[in-house]
């Protein structure tokens, strides 16, 4: 029962939590300058300048811009924009994007969802799938050659920036320099023929796109996770109930196995929640490297053009899925270990 009251009171903190986020990202983007006004401004002056006089950039003065600002909405109290944007607009998801005008922030969305969750969810069940038997293995052989070996190479991929190591791969196997592999595209989800190849032709060209991209995915949470599992093993193993195990007569492999494990896995579970952002996280820079049209290249393109309706739709929905993915760890950390007691009573 104390366990349902904790969810429910994290579920009921998730609304507060999700409107402080929006409301200080609202007003910093409100007051940001570089806006659709402004932008606007300075087309119009651009024309004027150009058009021989027909439209002045000395006429363009404080009736073009009060109208801007009233089609933009940008004449009425900041609350009420917020209010218009959270309600009425559904999250700004019915709002057409200022650069993109004839699509509304949803359409924007929806057409870069299945590119991110697909990038998203490879990269994310390939990390935990590596990682954690590879964790396992080095606190098993802990000291030993192999560990050394592996820790140097964890520690190499862990330094190099995933989109330096992008650019690499991508010099080295896309044929962007003469003497080396052209083995797979140079960037880009899928190729423009797509419609027409059959379904394994189909897996093949996904395949290729996707390889170089997911292993640079795969390399910025490798490190972490590796170690994260090695040492939480390791410790388990130096308890006491493992050694009243051993004493029992009990085998290593199975108070590694059978108890160990089990507990070691209870940090790696923090990470668990992360599934429900994957379609929207994954590195800008990677997206820019290999110039995959997904939500990172999204979102950094309304940060540049200050597309303040796209990008405040982006921050809803991930902050939202963020807070939502906590819960979801704490509720793994109890599927792990049914003792654990979030009320912190012993």
């Amino acid at each position: 029962m104390e366990r349902i009251h904790y969810f429910i009171r994290r579920l009921l903190l998730v609304i507060p939590t999700f409107l402080g986020i929006t409301v200080s990202t609202f007003l910093i983007s409100q007051f940001v300058p570089g806006g659709p006004v402004e932008q606007y401004l300075l087309q119009m002056r651009a024309l004027g300048d150009g058009a021989s006089g027909a439209l002045p950039s000395q006429s363009i003065g404080e009736a073009q811009r009060a109208a801007l600002e009233a089609h933009f909405g940008f004449d009425r109290p900041v609350m009420e924009r917020y209010w218009n944007w959270l309600w009425h607009n559904r999250m700004g998801m019915t709002v057409y994007s200022y650069r993109y005008t004839n699509k509304t922030v949803w359409e924007l969305i929806r057409e870069r969802f299945p590119v991110s969750l697909t990038f998203g969810i490879t990269g994310f069940v390939l990390s935990y799938l590596v990682c954690i038997p590879l964790g396992i293995a080095k606190a098993l052989r802990n000291g030993s050659r192999f560990d050394m070996v592996s820790s140097v190479l964890v520690f190499i991929g862990y330094a190099i920036p995933a989109f330096a190591f992008g650019m690499l791969l991508k010099m080295l196997f896309a044929g962007t320099v003469d003497h080396f592999w052209d083995i797979f595209p140079i960037g880009g989800f899928r190729s423009d023929h797509w419609a027409d190849l059959s379904f394994w032709e189909r897996v093949h060209d996904q395949f290729k796109h996707m390889f170089l991209p997911v292993l640079c995915y795969v390399i910025g949470n490798f490190a972490v996770l590796t170690l994260l599992m090695k040492n939480a093993l390791l410790e388990q193993i130096g308890q006491d109930y493992i050694r009243t195990v051993l004493a029992k007569g009990g085998s290593m492999k199975r108070a590694v196995w059978g108890h160990a494990l089990r507990n070691a896995l209870i940090p790696i579970a923090t990470g668990f929640g992360g599934i429900l952002t994957v379609m929207f996280a994954g590195s800008v820079l990677i997206e820019k490297v290999f110039d995959i049209p997904g939500m990172g290249l999204l979102s950094l393109d309304a940060v540049v053009t200050r597309d303040y309706m796209v990008f405040m739709g982006i921050v809803a929905i991930t902050s939202l899925l963020a807070l939502l993915g906590q819960i979801l760890s704490d509720f793994c950390y109890v599927l792990i270990d049914p003792r654990i007691n979030f009320e912190g009573e012993s």
